[in-house]
């Protein structure tokens, strides 16, 4: 019979065998691909004050910025600025205050989603509008929690050629390393296309968007279940916040008040090979 030390050394031994295998795979793993992510149960023990808020789930420089303020100039719609949920996070002050949440069934996790919840329902509440909007480019990294946190929540699947977006992070980041650019648009488009499989909403195109703009407002105002309306589309007229860094876009093209055309797809072998996968998945490569 083993002894109390015995086991605890070779319950020690068995974790540090599970992470170096797990650092095996992940140094193993083809750039750009991740592992397909388990959806999370939903959490329906706390109700939420915003049931069914919308994400757009979507990388950097995919064109959220201008389908956030065509959202917001609808009279039922609120896309604020990028809230970054994931940055809000809950600090337990004492050792034992997390025994005390616990007996009230509230993990930190679950802390965390009822703080999120009434971020939204502020934001919601001060805009005397029904319908809110986050845009975070972060939600496709997030999107488990977000569906264990909503689960009645609605998506819009923003798609880039992934091409496309490596070129304007380059350009919007003209420090950026290339390489390093390309793994993390490479994170962030897997991660759009992992929530797009695994969740139901609405797909849209960046290329979509800019050249039929009626059409595809159209098409989300009946995903959302409200009327169309023909100011969407004159975005300029309304104020829409500050465009900043880390509040969304803020170039020349969004702060014109006018949508812009998109700029030419890049050629197939200019397509990074870690961007390829999507891109195909996609179909921007044939």
């Amino acid at each position: 019979m083993q002894s109390r030390h015995e086991v605890q050394r070779s319950s020690a031994a068995g974790r540090a065998v599970r992470r170096r295998g797990r650092h095996l795979i992940e140094a193993l793993r083809p750039p750009g691909v991740r592992p397909r992510q388990p959806v999370p149960l939903p959490d329906r023990r706390h109700p939420r004050l915003v049931g069914s808020p919308v994400f757009v789930i979507s990388s950097q420089r995919s064109g959220s910025t201008l389908l956030r303020v065509l959202l917001n100039s609808h009279s039922s719609i609120r896309a604020p600025h990028e809230l970054h949920l994931d940055a809000l996070q809950v600090q337990l002050g004492t050792d034992y205050a997390g025994d005390i949440m616990g007996e009230l069934g509230l993990g930190r996790t679950t802390l965390e989603h009822l703080l999120w919840d009434r971020v939204l329902a502020y934001e919601l509440s001060r805009s005397g509008k029904d319908i809110i909007v986050d845009k975070t480019p972060s939600n496709a990294l997030i999107w488990q929690r977000i569906s264990s946190a909503w689960p009645d929540a609605r998506y819009l699947f923003l798609l880039r050629h992934p091409g496309s977006v490596l070129e304007s992070v380059l350009n919007r980041h003209h420090d950026a390393e290339p390489q390093a650019a390309v793994r993390q648009v490479a994170d962030y488009v897997t991660g759009v296309e992992q929530a797009r499989r695994n969740l139901s909403g609405l797909t849209l195109r960046y290329e979509d968007l800019t050249s039929e703009p009626e059409r595809e407002t159209r098409r989300i105002c009946a995903y959302l279940g409200v009327s169309w309306e023909p100011g969407m589309l004159d975005y300029g007229r309304r104020q829409h916040g500050p465009f900043k860094p880390y509040f969304g876009d803020w170039s020349e093209n969004i702060g014109s008040g006018r949508i812009q055309p998109s700029r030419p797809l890049p050629a197939p072998d200019d397509v990074p090979e870690p961007l390829r996968p999507t891109a195909r998945a996609w179909g921007y490569l044939v």
